[in-house]
């Protein structure tokens, strides 16, 4: 891809609901295109199996977060099932000085913040065909009890309506597919003419 040092980088965002496979889509376009950033959300949940500190999230208390969205260390915070996230000011102001493309999932409001913060963002919609096909992703993560599921499952509903407010929608139905439809995206981006310097 077009080294991002001659050109305005891209600050692409991915959000989604819950199940939809924000985290494995991002982590493989990752892989193949080493040189984007990932900004690490801040949270206040308990981590998952597997999930990392610094890689997957960075996880704090409580208190610590509300600290930290008191000295304005946030570009946006949001609560989502019970549980606080935050996007890092820092990281985002630092790639767009150095030129860095960088890809961050934020959740919907998070994401229209972000937007209206930075207009040049990119906004993809990461999303399955069914509600039906969501709540088997999400009982298959088996991460959540019934009613976590079910208040996901109402969520999703709610973020659907943004769509209309996004620049791309990808249907996960194939990963390897949707996959390459992210990288497609990011290439085209990185094509435009008005990001060049």
């Amino acid at each position: 891809m077009e080294p991002a040092a001659r050109r305005e980088p891209i600050l692409l965002v991915v959000s989604g609901p819950s199940g939809s496979g924000k985290d494995s889509v991002i982590a493989a376009l990752r892989t193949l295109e080493p040189e984007i950033g990932y900004c690490v959300s801040t949270t206040t949940r308990t981590p998952r199996a597997g999930e990392i500190e610094g890689v997957h999230y960075r996880f704090v208390t409580r208190d610590d977060f509300e600290r930290m969205a008191a000295r304005a260390e946030f570009l946006e915070t949001r609560e989502y099932a019970g549980n606080l996230y935050g996007t890092p000011k820092a990281f985002v102001e630092d790639a767009i000085r150095s030129g860095h493309d960088i890809v961050m999932k934020p959740e919907v409001n998070g994401a229209m913040k972000i937007k209206e913060l930075y207009p040049q963002a990119v906004l993809v919609f990461l999303t399955v065909r069914s509600e039906d096909e969501l709540a088997r992703r999400l009982e298959r993560r088996n991460a959540d009890g019934p009613d976590d599921i079910a208040a996901r499952l109402e969520t999703a509903k709610s973020e659907a309506k943004a769509i209309a407010n996004y620049d791309y929608l990808i249907l996960n139905d194939e990963f390897d597919v949707t996959v390459a439809q992210l990288r497609a995206i990011l290439r085209a981006e990185s094509l435009k003419v008005w990001r060049l310097k």
